[in-house]
């Protein structure tokens, strides 16, 4: 049995996780007391469907019950049940953004200050946050790129098994993607946003692309980029991690980072490892600053 607990921060996309799920056979129930987690894993596994993949919400909506989810965890995992942690993210401008678009109000929000109700809900997540198997930052992310995303964590790892490794290639100027274990800063290679001719293209551009694995400092990095992970993944695999984040960083996430995002992940599939990868920030207006 499949057993995904779906939680994280009110206004990050949870729902359309469940949706998603919900469409690649999964049994999905919202806002479940925790407590319920273990009978309800009993009910599927005996029901004459076996009804063997199972996701539930559980988040702040449920108040002071949402204590008794680490005990009812631990029941089943004693019960005999393995369980993942699917965490959801976004930043505080984006969940007020959408908190203001769709005219809700948030579960905390008890005084009329959604920016305080959101601090208060991060620091109680925080220990669930630090115990999930994965975890997705939806602020950049569209439906599309949302549902990819599920699609390579959860429902393509039943195929292919074992650590996932999600590749995001970024622009520092936008921020570093807080859900990266591993941050890899490419603004040494040359620039090619200042070559006129490549200025408004970025790194899935053929002459872009040529340019930055042209010059000798990226052939160098790749080369012990490559052995560093080769060291890493296997021992990664050994201590129990599922989700491995690599963030590939430039200055706009337009140009440099892209291409090195590209090149490690023909890398890692070669030695059959299942990736996934975004580029957070390509479709940025390239207009304010070096790339």
């Amino acid at each position: 049995m499949r057993f995904i607990v779906i939680t994280g921060i009110s206004g990050a996309g949870k729902s359309l996780v469940a949706n998603y799920l919900e469409d690649a056979g999964f049994f999905c129930i919202d806002n479940l007391p925790p407590l319920l987690i273990p009978k309800i894993a009993e009910i599927c596994s005996q029901s004459y469907r076996k009804m063997d993949k199972i996701a539930v919400v559980i988040d702040i909506r449920g108040g002071e019950l949402l204590n008794d989810l680490f005990p009812a965890l631990d029941s089943l995992s004693k019960d005999g049940h393995t369980y993942e942690i699917l965490f959801m993210e976004a930043s505080d401008n984006v969940v007020i953004k959408r908190y203001k678009e769709s005219r809700r109000s948030h579960p905390l929000d008890r005084e009329g200050s959604l920016k305080k109700a959101i601090a208060e809900e991060r620091k109680v997540l925080e220990k669930i946050k630090n115990r999930a198997d994965y975890v997705i930052d939806t602020s950049n992310l569209t439906p599309k790129q949302l549902k990819e995303a599920i699609t390579g964590i959860i429902v393509d790892s039943e195929e292919f098994g074992g650590l996932i490794i999600n590749i995001i290639s970024f622009g520092f100027k936008y921020g570093i993607p807080i859900e990266c274990d591993l941050v890899f800063d490419v603004r040494f290679i040359p620039n090619p946003y200042y070559i006129e001719s490549m200025k408004k293209h970025t790194g899935k551009h053929e002459d872009v692309r040529d340019y930055v694995l042209g010059m000798p400092e990226t052939k160098i990095f790749n080369e012990k980029l490559y052995d560093l992970l080769d060291f890493l993944i296997p021992n990664y695999v050994k201590e129990g991690k599922s989700q491995l984040v690599i963030g590939i960083g430039c200055t706009g996430g337009r140009h440099r980072s892209v291409v090195i995002a590209d090149e490690l992940v023909k890398n890692l599939e070669e030695k059959k490892h299942r990736v996934v990868i975004e580029h957070r920030d390509i479709e940025k207006d390239g207009r304010s600053g070096g790339r």
